[in-house]
């Protein structure tokens, strides 16, 4: 018999794995029935936050063997911080084929790993452990970029021509933890922490619908890293104080764009634009995506909701980030997104993989875009260090790291 509910555990308990709890009251046919964190004071207060949600019974693991031993998971969510994939892979790796348990399949966050290497330790541990796998990729999912591109392929496209340009952006004031901002842990700054979203947004946009992401192939990369704001002497002091991170021995870049040029099936060339900051000041988190054609356009900006507040200056209370992602103010206009987890994508992405792993829908993404990502990424790092195009994909790129990861990138 066909299993009708998915038990699925979470690796790690930080912003992004509450985030995803956050979305599982949309998620009809799995339950989150576990967490574990090397920090076991965070594993307990994360299982209580899923409990207070009835998204499940959760409840917090002592290791990652333990979860995978109890048959009621039956799938994990790795939602740790980007230094630990690889040990968190290994560790699962050996416990199912050491038969301490079995699991229906695996889902990792973005990026799948740091670098080329890393992604393929990832993807050869998934394999030696016979798990299906999916790449969480938010933005992918979110309900006004799959919206857009289907009318505007389905109207534009089919009656004007294919689309030939891409735009997509996220861009905030910086990370939440401070291991986000040090490159030797991250594996380096804002592009390697965010440029996997807007790369992936953007050939997916320009791809057709129910064609795979491979009929829109990358052929030349260039790309941009500077440290705009963060290195300056006051901004430096500051990120050493609240988050630990000198960037005055080891900076990390806080912009990065990067230009892709696609080829498609038929032979015509098309381009994708990205862009991602940790500089950007405004209400809060922006995220923006574009697409445009012979004959149309889209366009989307999440600090364009349909909802908008105004408080005075006498509306004086304690910051925080109950109107938008990242906020940055508490007074003036201010917009408001009602329900991030739905309009960032990660309802949609959350049930589209449970089902994947219930054998109801073939993934959309798989690890292996997640790899094809952090080429992409390694690339424009190498097109970057090097000031000029390159193309895709480089001599090189299997073992190359970044001199931000290094620890030697000096803007």
């Amino acid at each position: 018999m066909p299993q009708k509910r998915l038990g699925v555990g979470f690796i790690g308990s930080g912003f992004n794995a509450r985030f995803h709890m956050l979305s599982w009251p949309g998620v009809r046919d799995a339950d989150v029935l576990g967490v574990w964190s090397p920090n076991r004071a965070h594993s307990r207060d994360t299982a209580a936050y899923a409990r207070s949600l009835d998204i499940g019974d959760c409840k917090p693991y002592r290791s990652i063997t333990d979860m995978i031993r109890d048959p009621a998971i039956n799938a994990l969510w790795i939602c740790s911080p980007n230094q630990a994939r690889v040990d968190n892979m290994e560790e699962i790796a050996r416990a199912i084929t050491r038969g301490r348990g079995s699991l229906r399949g695996i889902a990792c966050e973005k990026p799948l790993a740091r670098n080329v290497e890393e992604a393929r330790e990832v993807i050869a541990l998934a394999k030696q452990a016979r798990l299906a796998t999916g790449y969480l990729e938010n933005q992918l999912f979110a309900p006004a970029v799959e919206r857009g591109k289907q009318l505007l392929w389905a109207r534009g496209a089919a009656l004007t021509g294919r689309p030939y340009l891409a735009r997509a952006a996220e861009e905030h004031s910086g990370p939440h933890m401070p291991w986000f901002w040090r490159g030797k842990l991250q594996g380096g700054g804002v592009l390697n922490d965010m440029m996997c979203h807007s790369a992936l947004v953007v050939r997916h946009l320009l791809t057709k619908p129910g064609e795979p992401l491979s009929t829109v192939k990358p052929v030349r990369v260039t790309a941009h890293i500077a440290s705009l704001k963060w290195t300056q002497p006051a901004y430096a002091r500051r990120l050493k104080r609240e988050m630990g991170a000198d960037y005055r021995r080891e900076p990390a870049e806080d912009f990065a764009s990067m230009t892709i040029e696609f080829r498609t099936k038929e032979g015509q060339t098309i381009f994708g634009e990205a862009t991602t900051s940790w500089s950007f000041i405004g209400a809060g988190l922006r995220l923006s995506a574009e697409l445009l054609g012979p004959e149309y356009s889209m366009s989307w900006n999440s600090l364009d909701p349909g909802l908008r507040l105004f408080f005075s200056r006498e509306v004086k209370g304690r910051a925080g980030e109950d109107l938008v992602e990242k906020q940055n103010a508490e007074m003036g206009q201010m917009p408001v997104v009602p329900n991030e987890a739905v309009a960032y994508g990660y309802e949609a992405e959350d049930r589209h993989f449970a089902r994947v792993f219930l054998g109801k829908e073939k993934p959309l993404l798989t690890f292996r875009d997640g790899f094809d990502v952090v080429r992409l990424l390694m690339t424009a790092y190498q097109s970057a260090e090097q000031g000029k195009t390159l193309r895709f994909p480089p001599r090189g790129i299997d073992r190359f790291v970044p001199k931000v990861a290094k620890g030697t990138w000096r803007p």
